[in-house]
């Protein structure tokens, strides 16, 4: 077919070219190739007329500018009309419908130029009224910055009311070609742009999967490496700061560590996904970095966190038995010294003399015992410093060894002074058995303190309980001149008193008529006798226990003076 056609059009051509004079041609291609005889058959052809000049420019126009113009599916005319509403879209005062009316006033021709290339004019600032501004505008820009040559003229655009579609299209295209072949160069550019922006981000996310890692992993090392190297000082204090340091760990730092593994973990499964999506090789973490590494890696610091904490309370326990058994052993001891004490006071016998320097050895032996308790107090402070509160290898408390040890401090001194008076009491010859035993009786029941001593109040109790009565002014004198001469009212000075009083008023007649005048001559004596005669209280108590009594027809004891008095002095 192609041979065919090629004769018949190489003939058709040949009767115009003999027409004028032309020789004919043998081949299209090669009798065209130069141009010389498509010039002479135009001549031919054409013969001045206009219109086929004009077609057949337009037919190049085509051919050569517009026909390769594509947009979203559409060529040529529609191609370019869709691609001029596409870019001028975003400007409210440009609405191209066509290649005429819509670019008469110049704003859509800056539009196209502004969308491209905002730094070669600033569509804001344009007066949008100013048609010829604006057209002369855009024709300068593209010549001068985009070129684009000037193919019309403003009044082409301006001054007509319908400019004409072909000689625009023609121009508008110069745009398209312009603008096409810089947005393929930005597309290009564009594509190694993001490119390389998406490799940087991967390389700096890994990077930083690989820092945040080998941190993490130097970090479970470096604990676990000073649990290693603790050591306890053996002291509670020491292993309840360790406990509290692990504690404080486990709330503070292990949460920002599983935090961080979480974090790391996301942030390697971030970049392979973001590898994966662009068809990019799978990254590899460097030996030691990989998910399992961190994973055996957390695995080995749960078990060490669990050797670390059975560690702790082992050592804990093994404190509080240590102090269990310090308190026990010191408690223990404490409590066997002073029962052999106890025992030993208890077994003391021979002569008074014997018998005195055998306790006043064993009171000098109580200071060491208090220190012995001392000891035990701390022990026992120890215990509750640690939450130690319960003991089987003791039954005592401190509180309970203090107790004992008070009694038999007690009892040393009671003792002293037993002894002390059944001395003073053996050389009182004067005395009757009964008058010392009433007057030993009477000392011991108001010396309250360990001293055996009795104060200014008791001195006038005791002998107020005897039926001595004196005035405040005599009593002072008394107990003033014993003091001076005995230093205190010892048994010996209230015995020697007593002697010398009895001596002189205390003989039974003598007690008798006393107790008469407080009874008002009855044979019996009250408690209301005994304080309206103004006996202290407390030697009226003592009478009132040592008197035999009966009660009357209301109850109310009466007291045998006489009976009491014969039995004293018998």
């Amino acid at each position: 077919m192609d041979s065919t056609q090629e004769r018949t059009f190489c003939k058709w051509l040949n009767t115009k070219l003999e027409a004028n004079g032309y020789p004919p041609m043998r081949s299209l291609v090669e009798d065209l190739s130069d141009g010389v005889r498509l010039i002479q058959l135009m001549v031919d052809i054409i013969d001045g007329n206009l219109k086929l000049i004009l077609g057949m420019i337009w037919t190049l126009v085509l051919r050569f500018t517009i026909a390769d113009i594509s947009e979203e599916g559409l060529s040529a005319k529609e191609g370019l009309l869709l691609w001029c509403q596409r870019k001028t879209a975003p400007y409210k005062e440009v609405d191209v419908q066509d290649f005429s009316s819509s670019w008469s006033d110049g704003l859509a021709l800056c539009a196209l130029i502004h969308c491209h290339r905002p730094d070669l004019l600033d569509y804001d600032k344009l007066h949008k009224s100013d048609r010829y501004g604006n057209t002369r505008l855009a024709f300068q820009v593209a010549a001068d910055h985009l070129g684009i040559p000037q193919l019309l003229e403003v009044e082409d655009l301006c001054d007509s009311a319908r400019p004409d579609e072909r000689s625009v299209m023609t121009y508008i295209a110069s745009y398209f070609h312009a603008f096409s072949s810089m947005d393929q160069a930005e597309t290009v550019s564009r594509r190694v742009e993001k490119f390389a922006e998406l490799m940087q981000s991967v390389w700096l996310s890994k990077n930083d999967y690989e820092r945040r890692a080998r941190s993490l992993l130097r970090a479970l090392a470096e604990v676990q490496t000073q649990w290693a190297a603790s050591k306890f000082t053996g002291t509670y204090a020491d292993a309840k700061e360790q406990s509290a340091s692990f504690n404080k760990y486990k709330h503070t730092v292990k949460r920002s560590w599983v935090t961080e593994r979480q974090d790391v973990t996301s942030l390697l499964g971030n970049i392979q996904t973001k590898l994966r999506t662009y068809g990019l090789r799978e990254y590899i973490p460097p030996p030691g970095l990989a998910l399992p590494d961190i994973d055996s890696a957390w695995n080995e610091l749960l078990r060490s966190e669990a050797r670390r904490s059975r560690s702790i309370n082992a050592q804990i326990r093994q404190i509080k038995e240590t102090l269990r058994k310090e308190f026990a052993d010191l408690a223990n001891d404490f409590s066997h010294r002073l029962h052999a004490i106890s025992v030993e006071l208890s077994s003391v016998e021979g002569p008074l003399e014997e018998q005195q320097e055998h306790v006043r050895i064993l009171q000098t032996r109580l200071p060491a015992l208090r220190d012995a308790l001392a000891s035990v107090s701390r022990a026992e402070d120890d215990c509750i410093a640690a939450n130690v509160e319960e003991n089987d290898y003791s039954v005592f408390t401190c509180q309970d060894l203090e107790f004992e040890l008070e009694l038999l401090t007690q009892s040393i001194a009671k003792k002293i002074s037993f002894i002390d008076n059944q001395i003073v009491s053996r050389n009182m010859t004067n005395l009757t058995p009964a008058q010392l035993e009433q007057f030993e009786s009477t000392f011991r029941y108001f010396a309250h303190d360990e001293t055996n001593t009795l104060t200014l109040s008791e001195f006038c109790a005791a002998l107020a309980s005897l039926g001595l009565v004196y005035v405040d002014e005599d009593m002072d004198y008394m107990y003033d001149q014993l003091v001076q001469e005995y230093g205190a009212i010892t048994f010996q000075a209230f015995i020697n008193l007593l002697v010398d009083i009895t001596e002189d008023q205390t003989s039974p007649d003598q007690l008798r008529e006393s107790f008469r005048g407080i009874a008002g001559d009855k044979p019996f004596v009250t408690e209301l006798d005994m304080r309206l005669a103004l006996l202290p209280t407390s030697a009226i108590d003592y009478l009132r226990e040592v008197i035999p009594s009966t009660k009357n027809e209301v109850g109310e004891p009466e007291y045998d003076y006489e009976t009491w008095l014969e039995e004293v002095f018998a």
